[in-house]
Protein backbone atom coordinates (compact mmCIF):
# COMPACT_ATOMS: atom_id res chain seq x y z
CA UNK A 1 0.00 0.00 0.00
CA UNK A 2 0.87 3.78 -0.68
CA UNK A 3 0.39 4.96 3.65
CA UNK A 4 -0.65 8.81 3.72
CA UNK A 5 0.72 9.34 7.83
CA UNK A 6 -0.29 12.63 8.62
CA UNK A 7 1.98 14.75 11.85
CA UNK A 8 4.89 16.34 12.91
CA UNK A 9 5.86 14.49 16.04
CA UNK A 10 7.53 12.48 17.68
CA UNK A 11 4.28 9.82 18.00
CA UNK A 12 3.78 10.05 14.40
CA UNK A 13 7.93 9.09 14.07
CA UNK A 14 7.20 6.63 16.24
CA UNK A 15 4.48 5.10 14.03
CA UNK A 16 6.34 5.60 10.75
CA UNK A 17 9.22 3.64 12.42
CA UNK A 18 7.14 0.71 13.39
CA UNK A 19 5.95 0.28 10.08
CA UNK A 20 9.10 0.68 8.05
CA UNK A 21 10.36 -2.76 9.96
CA UNK A 22 7.97 -4.49 8.00
CA UNK A 23 10.38 -3.97 5.53
CA UNK A 24 9.96 -2.63 1.94
CA UNK A 25 6.07 -3.56 1.86
CA UNK A 26 4.41 0.00 1.61
CA UNK A 27 5.31 3.05 0.34
CA UNK A 28 5.19 5.42 2.53
CA UNK A 29 4.53 8.96 3.05
CA UNK A 30 4.20 11.88 5.83
CA UNK A 31 3.20 15.74 5.77
CA UNK A 32 4.10 17.58 7.24
CA UNK A 33 6.63 15.33 9.01
CA UNK A 34 10.24 16.68 10.43
CA UNK A 35 13.77 16.65 10.62
CA UNK A 36 14.03 13.50 11.84
CA UNK A 37 10.92 11.73 9.70
CA UNK A 38 12.17 13.35 6.19
CA UNK A 39 15.36 11.58 7.11
CA UNK A 40 13.23 8.52 6.95
CA UNK A 41 10.53 8.64 4.44
CA UNK A 42 9.49 11.55 1.78
CA UNK A 43 7.57 14.14 3.04
CA UNK A 44 5.28 16.62 1.96
CA UNK A 45 4.35 20.25 3.06
CA UNK A 46 0.68 19.90 3.28
CA UNK A 47 -1.84 21.51 5.95
CA UNK A 48 -2.78 18.53 7.95
CA UNK A 49 -5.47 19.92 8.74
CA UNK A 50 -7.32 20.97 5.88
CA UNK A 51 -9.82 18.20 5.12
CA UNK A 52 -10.09 18.94 1.29
CA UNK A 53 -6.26 19.50 1.09
CA UNK A 54 -5.34 16.27 2.30
CA UNK A 55 -8.17 14.45 0.08
CA UNK A 56 -7.05 16.40 -3.01
CA UNK A 57 -3.94 14.95 -2.53
CA UNK A 58 -4.73 11.34 -1.78
CA UNK A 59 -6.61 11.05 -4.44
CA UNK A 60 -3.91 12.72 -6.86
CA UNK A 61 -1.17 10.63 -5.60
CA UNK A 62 -3.06 7.48 -5.51
CA UNK A 63 -3.22 7.02 -1.29
CA UNK A 64 -4.44 3.93 -0.68
CA UNK A 65 -4.43 4.30 3.43
CA UNK A 66 -3.99 7.51 5.64
CA UNK A 67 -2.85 7.19 9.17
CA UNK A 68 -3.92 10.55 11.00
CA UNK A 69 -1.67 10.57 14.31
CA UNK A 70 -2.52 14.02 15.68
CA UNK A 71 -5.80 15.23 17.39
CA UNK A 72 -6.19 18.61 15.63
CA UNK A 73 -6.49 17.26 11.98
CA UNK A 74 -9.26 14.58 13.39
CA UNK A 75 -11.51 17.47 15.09
CA UNK A 76 -11.60 19.43 11.90
CA UNK A 77 -13.38 16.43 10.03
CA UNK A 78 -10.16 15.27 8.19
CA UNK A 79 -10.79 11.63 8.34
CA UNK A 80 -14.90 12.23 7.33
CA UNK A 81 -13.50 13.89 4.17
CA UNK A 82 -11.14 11.11 3.43
CA UNK A 83 -14.09 8.22 4.23
CA UNK A 84 -16.74 10.33 1.61
CA UNK A 85 -14.10 9.68 -1.23
CA UNK A 86 -13.77 5.69 -0.46
CA UNK A 87 -10.12 6.17 1.06
CA UNK A 88 -9.80 4.10 4.12
CA UNK A 89 -8.31 6.19 7.08
CA UNK A 90 -7.70 5.42 10.35
CA UNK A 91 -8.86 7.80 12.80
CA UNK A 92 -12.40 8.96 13.73
CA UNK A 93 -14.60 11.24 12.29
CA UNK A 94 -15.15 14.58 13.57
CA UNK A 95 -18.38 13.60 15.46
CA UNK A 96 -16.91 10.55 17.35
CA UNK A 97 -13.52 12.85 17.69
CA UNK A 98 -15.84 15.05 20.11
CA UNK A 99 -14.33 12.07 22.82
CA UNK A 100 -11.38 13.91 23.17
CA UNK A 101 -12.28 17.61 21.46
CA UNK A 102 -15.29 18.07 24.41
CA UNK A 103 -14.34 16.66 28.06
CA UNK A 104 -18.04 17.71 28.36
CA UNK A 105 -19.02 15.45 25.67
CA UNK A 106 -16.43 12.19 27.05
CA UNK A 107 -18.04 13.02 30.06
CA UNK A 108 -21.93 12.29 29.04
CA UNK A 109 -21.04 9.36 26.68
CA UNK A 110 -19.43 7.40 29.81
CA UNK A 111 -22.30 8.60 31.67
CA UNK A 112 -24.50 6.41 29.34
CA UNK A 113 -22.20 3.96 28.92
CA UNK A 114 -22.13 2.86 32.77
CA UNK A 115 -18.06 3.60 32.51
CA UNK A 116 -16.41 4.11 35.85
CA UNK A 117 -14.99 8.00 36.35
CA UNK A 118 -14.85 10.68 38.41
CA UNK A 119 -17.58 13.39 39.19
CA UNK A 120 -17.37 16.33 37.30
CA UNK A 121 -19.28 19.72 36.49
CA UNK A 122 -19.58 21.72 33.51
CA UNK A 123 -18.91 25.21 34.04
CA UNK A 124 -19.48 27.81 31.28
CA UNK A 125 -19.38 30.98 33.80
CA UNK A 126 -16.23 31.76 36.44
CA UNK A 127 -18.99 32.03 39.24
CA UNK A 128 -20.12 27.96 38.44
CA UNK A 129 -16.67 27.35 38.20
CA UNK A 130 -16.54 28.57 41.98
CA UNK A 131 -18.86 27.16 43.19
CA UNK A 132 -18.44 23.42 41.95
CA UNK A 133 -14.57 23.94 43.38
CA UNK A 134 -16.04 24.81 46.42
CA UNK A 135 -18.20 21.46 46.16
CA UNK A 136 -15.40 19.21 45.36
CA UNK A 137 -12.67 20.89 47.95
CA UNK A 138 -9.10 20.21 47.63
CA UNK A 139 -6.90 19.07 45.32
CA UNK A 140 -9.07 21.38 42.88
CA UNK A 141 -8.70 19.05 39.39
CA UNK A 142 -9.62 22.06 36.54
CA UNK A 143 -9.36 21.32 32.80
CA UNK A 144 -10.16 23.01 29.85
CA UNK A 145 -13.28 21.53 27.96
CA UNK A 146 -11.24 21.72 24.42
CA UNK A 147 -8.15 20.88 23.11
CA UNK A 148 -5.08 22.56 24.51
CA UNK A 149 -2.04 20.74 23.69
CA UNK A 150 -1.44 18.62 27.02
CA UNK A 151 -2.19 22.58 28.90
CA UNK A 152 -5.22 22.66 30.30
CA UNK A 153 -5.62 20.18 32.93
CA UNK A 154 -4.63 21.60 36.54
CA UNK A 155 -4.36 19.88 39.68
CA UNK A 156 -3.40 21.92 42.51
CA UNK A 157 -4.30 22.47 46.63
CA UNK A 158 -4.31 26.21 45.39
CA UNK A 159 -7.82 27.61 45.39
CA UNK A 160 -6.39 31.04 44.21
CA UNK A 161 -4.63 29.24 41.28
CA UNK A 162 -7.41 26.74 40.83
CA UNK A 163 -9.88 29.75 40.19
CA UNK A 164 -7.33 31.68 38.12
CA UNK A 165 -6.94 28.72 35.93
CA UNK A 166 -10.44 28.13 35.18
CA UNK A 167 -10.75 32.08 34.57
CA UNK A 168 -8.19 31.57 31.73
CA UNK A 169 -9.35 28.67 30.03
CA UNK A 170 -13.07 30.21 30.26
CA UNK A 171 -11.70 33.19 28.02
CA UNK A 172 -11.69 29.94 24.94
CA UNK A 173 -14.84 27.81 26.30
CA UNK A 174 -16.53 26.12 29.22
CA UNK A 175 -14.14 23.99 31.78
CA UNK A 176 -14.63 21.26 33.85
CA UNK A 177 -14.70 21.04 36.92
CA UNK A 178 -13.71 17.64 38.42
CA UNK A 179 -13.18 15.87 42.05
CA UNK A 180 -9.56 14.50 42.80
CA UNK A 181 -8.78 10.66 42.22
CA UNK A 182 -5.72 9.00 43.62
CA UNK A 183 -3.68 6.63 42.81
CA UNK A 184 -1.32 5.30 39.95
CA UNK A 185 -2.14 5.86 36.10
CA UNK A 186 -1.84 4.25 33.38
CA UNK A 187 -2.22 4.90 29.37
CA UNK A 188 -4.11 1.86 27.67
CA UNK A 189 -4.26 2.27 23.70
CA UNK A 190 -7.08 0.16 21.82
CA UNK A 191 -7.50 -0.22 18.06
CA UNK A 192 -11.44 0.40 17.35
CA UNK A 193 -12.63 -0.20 14.50
CA UNK A 194 -16.68 0.67 15.23
CA UNK A 195 -17.92 -2.30 17.21
CA UNK A 196 -15.04 -4.29 18.44
CA UNK A 197 -11.13 -3.46 20.05
CA UNK A 198 -7.93 -4.82 19.95
CA UNK A 199 -5.47 -3.97 22.76
CA UNK A 200 -2.09 -2.81 23.08
CA UNK A 201 0.39 -3.20 25.84
CA UNK A 202 -0.16 -0.56 28.77
CA UNK A 203 2.52 2.47 29.50
CA UNK A 204 2.61 5.41 32.16
CA UNK A 205 3.56 9.00 30.87
CA UNK A 206 5.03 11.53 33.63
CA UNK A 207 3.38 15.02 32.70
CA UNK A 208 5.13 16.65 35.28
CA UNK A 209 8.11 18.84 34.37
CA UNK A 210 10.45 18.37 36.99
CA UNK A 211 11.58 15.02 38.74
CA UNK A 212 9.81 13.74 41.34
CA UNK A 213 5.97 15.11 39.76
CA UNK A 214 6.42 18.56 40.59
CA UNK A 215 6.26 21.38 38.71
CA UNK A 216 3.20 22.17 35.35
CA UNK A 217 1.61 19.81 33.17
CA UNK A 218 3.01 18.91 30.13
CA UNK A 219 2.06 17.30 27.19
CA UNK A 220 4.17 14.50 28.69
CA UNK A 221 7.62 14.19 29.73
CA UNK A 222 8.70 11.05 29.74
CA UNK A 223 7.00 7.36 29.51
CA UNK A 224 8.15 3.29 29.70
CA UNK A 225 6.10 -0.16 28.88
CA UNK A 226 5.22 -2.36 30.03
CA UNK A 227 3.84 -1.85 33.87
CA UNK A 228 5.35 -4.71 35.40
CA UNK A 229 3.52 -3.88 39.18
CA UNK A 230 -0.34 -4.36 37.87
CA UNK A 231 0.60 -8.02 38.52
CA UNK A 232 -0.06 -7.30 42.05
CA UNK A 233 -3.24 -5.82 41.40
CA UNK A 234 -4.74 -7.62 39.30
CA UNK A 235 -2.63 -10.75 38.65
CA UNK A 236 -1.72 -10.61 35.31
CA UNK A 237 -0.93 -7.46 32.49
CA UNK A 238 -3.87 -9.70 30.51
CA UNK A 239 -6.07 -9.26 33.43
CA UNK A 240 -6.21 -5.78 33.94
CA UNK A 241 -6.64 -5.11 30.14
CA UNK A 242 -9.53 -7.52 29.84
CA UNK A 243 -10.70 -6.03 32.82
CA UNK A 244 -10.68 -1.98 31.08
CA UNK A 245 -12.07 -4.02 27.49
CA UNK A 246 -15.11 -5.01 29.53
CA UNK A 247 -16.07 -1.83 31.91
CA UNK A 248 -14.59 0.87 29.93
CA UNK A 249 -13.91 0.26 26.02
CA UNK A 250 -16.35 -1.89 24.49
CA UNK A 251 -19.00 0.10 26.22
CA UNK A 252 -17.90 3.29 24.93
CA UNK A 253 -17.59 2.26 21.68
CA UNK A 254 -21.14 0.27 21.64
CA UNK A 255 -22.46 3.86 22.87
CA UNK A 256 -21.10 5.89 20.66
CA UNK A 257 -21.94 3.49 17.89
CA UNK A 258 -25.43 3.63 19.13
CA UNK A 259 -25.58 7.22 18.54
CA UNK A 260 -24.82 6.74 15.02
CA UNK A 261 -21.10 8.11 15.49
CA UNK A 262 -19.03 5.22 15.01
CA UNK A 263 -15.11 5.16 16.80
CA UNK A 264 -12.88 4.05 13.93
CA UNK A 265 -9.40 4.81 15.31
CA UNK A 266 -7.51 4.68 18.79
CA UNK A 267 -9.37 4.71 22.12
CA UNK A 268 -6.99 6.01 24.53
CA UNK A 269 -8.27 5.46 27.92
CA UNK A 270 -6.28 7.68 30.61
CA UNK A 271 -7.14 5.51 33.77
CA UNK A 272 -6.21 5.68 37.62
CA UNK A 273 -6.20 2.64 39.62
CA UNK A 274 -8.52 4.09 43.05
CA UNK A 275 -9.10 2.30 46.41
CA UNK A 276 -12.27 1.71 44.43
CA UNK A 277 -11.38 0.06 41.15
CA UNK A 278 -10.31 1.70 37.88
CA UNK A 279 -11.54 5.09 36.66
CA UNK A 280 -11.15 6.79 33.47
CA UNK A 281 -9.28 10.19 33.80
CA UNK A 282 -10.01 10.63 30.03
CA UNK A 283 -10.12 9.94 26.63
CA UNK A 284 -8.33 10.63 23.62
CA UNK A 285 -8.84 9.81 20.35
CA UNK A 286 -5.40 8.80 19.24
CA UNK A 287 -1.75 7.06 20.13
CA UNK A 288 -1.35 8.60 23.22
CA UNK A 289 2.45 11.08 23.15
CA UNK A 290 5.00 10.06 24.39
CA UNK A 291 3.67 6.87 25.27
CA UNK A 292 3.35 5.34 21.38
CA UNK A 293 6.88 5.61 21.39
CA UNK A 294 7.42 2.86 24.19
CA UNK A 295 4.32 1.22 23.17
CA UNK A 296 5.62 0.40 19.36
CA UNK A 297 8.59 -0.69 19.99
CA UNK A 298 7.53 -3.65 21.21
CA UNK A 299 4.62 -4.24 18.94
CA UNK A 300 5.62 -8.15 17.72
CA UNK A 301 2.62 -8.04 15.24
CA UNK A 302 3.16 -5.72 11.82
CA UNK A 303 1.20 -2.53 12.46
CA UNK A 304 0.01 -2.22 9.36
CA UNK A 305 -2.25 -4.59 9.24
CA UNK A 306 -3.82 -3.64 12.62
CA UNK A 307 -4.58 -0.23 11.61
CA UNK A 308 -5.55 -1.45 8.51
CA UNK A 309 -8.43 -3.81 9.91
CA UNK A 310 -9.62 -1.13 12.37
CA UNK A 311 -10.15 1.27 9.53
CA UNK A 312 -11.93 -1.59 7.42
CA UNK A 313 -14.12 -3.03 10.16
CA UNK A 314 -12.21 -6.40 9.79
CA UNK A 315 -10.47 -5.76 13.69
CA UNK A 316 -12.57 -9.01 15.13
CA UNK A 317 -11.01 -11.56 12.52
CA UNK A 318 -7.44 -10.13 13.82
CA UNK A 319 -5.45 -12.05 16.63
CA UNK A 320 -4.88 -10.18 19.71
CA UNK A 321 -1.72 -8.17 19.49
CA UNK A 322 1.79 -9.32 20.28
CA UNK A 323 4.58 -7.69 22.44
CA UNK A 324 7.80 -8.61 22.95
CA UNK A 325 9.11 -8.61 26.98
CA UNK A 326 11.66 -6.17 26.39
CA UNK A 327 11.13 -3.02 28.65
CA UNK A 328 11.07 0.43 26.68
CA UNK A 329 11.91 3.76 28.23
CA UNK A 330 11.62 7.40 26.75
CA UNK A 331 12.63 10.88 27.80
CA UNK A 332 11.73 13.73 26.38
CA UNK A 333 14.07 16.44 26.02
CA UNK A 334 12.37 19.84 26.22
CA UNK A 335 13.32 23.33 25.19
CA UNK A 336 14.10 25.91 27.31
CA UNK A 337 10.94 27.38 29.39
CA UNK A 338 8.85 24.43 28.15
CA UNK A 339 5.92 24.75 28.72
CA UNK A 340 5.32 28.17 29.13
CA UNK A 341 6.85 30.04 25.74
CA UNK A 342 9.41 27.74 24.52
CA UNK A 343 12.74 28.87 23.25
CA UNK A 344 12.63 27.85 19.60
CA UNK A 345 15.47 27.79 16.93
CA UNK A 346 18.26 26.57 18.80
CA UNK A 347 20.56 23.92 17.16
CA UNK A 348 20.79 20.21 18.41
CA UNK A 349 24.00 18.64 17.81
CA UNK A 350 25.11 15.36 18.95
CA UNK A 351 22.66 13.15 17.14
CA UNK A 352 25.39 11.20 15.21
CA UNK A 353 26.37 10.18 19.27
CA UNK A 354 23.53 8.05 19.29
CA UNK A 355 23.95 5.96 16.07
CA UNK A 356 24.92 2.10 16.83
CA UNK A 357 23.52 2.55 20.57
CA UNK A 358 22.34 -0.92 21.08
CA UNK A 359 18.44 -0.63 21.38
CA UNK A 360 18.46 3.51 21.11
CA UNK A 361 16.41 5.26 18.87
CA UNK A 362 15.84 8.89 18.41
CA UNK A 363 12.45 9.74 17.99
CA UNK A 364 11.91 13.50 16.40
CA UNK A 365 9.42 15.54 18.19
CA UNK A 366 9.54 19.36 16.49
CA UNK A 367 12.62 20.31 14.30
CA UNK A 368 13.89 20.98 11.30
CA UNK A 369 16.77 20.73 9.18
CA UNK A 370 18.99 24.23 7.54
CA UNK A 371 21.22 22.28 5.78
CA UNK A 372 23.35 20.08 7.70
CA UNK A 373 21.92 22.23 10.84
CA UNK A 374 19.16 20.72 13.23
CA UNK A 375 17.17 23.27 15.05
CA UNK A 376 14.32 22.79 17.53
CA UNK A 377 11.09 24.62 16.89
CA UNK A 378 8.93 23.74 19.62
CA UNK A 379 8.74 22.60 23.30
CA UNK A 380 8.80 18.77 23.30
CA UNK A 381 11.88 18.75 21.23
CA UNK A 382 13.24 14.78 21.18
CA UNK A 383 12.59 11.53 22.32
CA UNK A 384 14.92 9.00 23.09
CA UNK A 385 13.91 5.87 23.17
CA UNK A 386 15.78 2.69 24.45
CA UNK A 387 14.62 -1.05 25.02
CA UNK A 388 16.55 -3.96 26.52
CA UNK A 389 15.49 -6.89 28.72
CA UNK A 390 15.53 -4.90 32.01
CA UNK A 391 14.67 -1.48 32.96
CA UNK A 392 17.56 -0.74 34.70
CA UNK A 393 20.00 -1.53 31.52
CA UNK A 394 16.87 0.35 29.72
CA UNK A 395 17.29 3.27 31.94
CA UNK A 396 20.71 3.17 31.09
CA UNK A 397 20.54 2.85 27.36
CA UNK A 398 18.38 6.15 26.98
CA UNK A 399 19.99 8.11 29.30
CA UNK A 400 23.54 7.47 28.16
CA UNK A 401 22.52 8.45 24.89
CA UNK A 402 20.94 11.85 26.25
CA UNK A 403 23.92 12.79 27.65
CA UNK A 404 25.50 12.97 24.39
CA UNK A 405 22.86 15.13 22.62
CA UNK A 406 23.12 19.12 23.01
CA UNK A 407 20.59 21.80 22.84
CA UNK A 408 21.36 25.32 24.45
CA UNK A 409 19.07 25.66 27.91
CA UNK A 410 17.36 22.19 27.49
CA UNK A 411 15.65 20.46 30.04
CA UNK A 412 14.44 16.50 30.82
CA UNK A 413 13.85 14.89 33.87
CA UNK A 414 16.16 12.18 35.37
CA UNK A 415 13.97 10.00 36.69
CA UNK A 416 11.45 8.40 34.21
CA UNK A 417 11.21 4.45 35.07
CA UNK A 418 13.52 4.84 37.94
CA UNK A 419 10.72 3.55 40.50
CA UNK A 420 10.43 0.07 38.44
CA UNK A 421 14.26 -0.20 38.53
CA UNK A 422 15.29 -3.07 41.19
CA UNK A 423 12.25 -4.05 41.97
CA UNK A 424 11.83 -7.73 42.75
CA UNK A 425 8.82 -8.28 40.43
Amino acid sequence: MKILVLGSGAREHAIITALLREGDVHEIVAAPGNAGIAADVPVVALDANDPQAVTNYALAEDVQFVVIGPEAPLVAGVADALRTRGIPVFGPGREAAALEGSKAFAKRIMDAAGVPTGRATNAGTLAEAEAALAEFGAPYVVKADGLAAGKGVLVTADLAEATEHARQWLQHGDVLVEEFLDGEEVSLFLLSDGHSVAPLSPAQDYKRLLDGDAGPNTGGMGAYSPLPWLDEGFGSEKAFVDEVIETIALPTVRQLAAESTPFIGLLYCGLILTPKGIRVIEFNARFGDPETQVVLPRLETPLSGLLFAAATGTLGEVARPEFSNDAAVTVVLASENYPGSPVTGRVVSGLESTVGIEGVSVMHAATDRDGDVIRATGGRVLNVVATAPTFELARDRVYGALAGIRLEGSQHRTDIAAKVVGEAW
